[in-house]
């Protein structure tokens, strides 16, 4: 009898201890009884402070809640930026891409735009944030690409955006890099000896990107290239294109490449 009641006794003090661990594992959701209000309010506050994660999740909940009206549109777009923010490109770019697919016509939907070019080049602070400690044309040039292809999306189909006057600048910046890109390509195939891969290259830049500062390198590429290869008219044509638009080039003296990034001009 003292044996059953003992093993009784044992079992009813498990029971409990489980069902103990049972209560304390279910977490408690502070946001239950939140108006939508304050759940955005909430989260615009952990994203303010840098709590990104608590602040993704309050999005979440706000758009599971209330998935019909503004704050739902509201907490896409914020999730969008926490996770940018974040530094999370592939989740920032699906949240976008979810976005603009979802509401095409939604009055913000530039910003989704612009956003996108920010996240693909990662540019997390300012203008001139990306061009203030590397050379572009180190960039992946996939992502300058498609950096460039969402700023012109957005500057050719919404030219009175609030954003359109910073993308069109860094557009500028992205034709650049793309330039020097092939100028980084061509001055390798140069000096590895593949002196016909070397002009070709350069002449690419020299007719995709007219504007570009990188252009007098790359023709100063064509004229050597041309010149190893003992193509004397080509090297003709390639120098005289250089001296008239460079009359000036420190390179015309023979002096070598300019010093610092083609980018500083201070």
């Amino acid at each position: 009898m003292q044996k059953n009641l003992l093993k009784f006794t044992i079992l009813a003090f498990v029971l409990s201890l489980s069902a103990c661990g049972i209560f304390q594992s279910e977490p408690i959701d502070e946001t239950k009884t939140w108006s939508a209000n304050r759940l955005y309010a909430e989260a615009r506050d952990e994203l303010s402070g840098g709590n990104y994660d608590k602040s993704i999740g309050y999005f979440e909940k706000l758009e599971s809640r209330y998935p019909f009206g503004t704050y739902a549109q509201q907490a896409q777009m914020e999730i969008a930026y926490a996770h940018y923010r974040q530094g999370d490109q592939a989740q920032a770019l699906a949240a976008v891409e979810r976005f603009i697919k979802l509401h095409p016509n939604h009055p913000n939907v530039d910003y989704m735009y612009y956003l996108r070019g920010l996240i693909t080049f990662n540019d997390k602070v300012s203008l001139f944030d990306f061009i203030s400690h590397q050379d572009l044309s180190e960039r992946d040039p996939k992502a300058i690409r498609d950096a460039f292809d969402s700023f012109k999306q957005l500057v050719e189909r919404f030219p009175n955006s609030i954003y359109a006057k910073d993308a069109a600048a860094r557009l500028g910046y992205l034709v650049n890099a793309m330039a020097q890109h092939d100028v980084h390509v061509a001055n390798y195939y140069y000096r590895r000896g593949a002196y016909l891969a070397a002009a070709t290259r350069a002449q690419s830049a020299v007719k995709d990107y007219r504007d570009a500062p990188a252009i007098e390198e790359a023709l100063l590429i064509m004229v050597r290239s041309y010149d190893a290869l003992g193509m004397p008219e080509l090297r003709d044509d390639a120098e005289r294109v250089f001296k008239k638009n460079f009359p000036n080039s420190a390179l015309l003296s023979g002096a070598g490449k300019k010093t610092g990034p083609w980018w500083k001009i201070w």
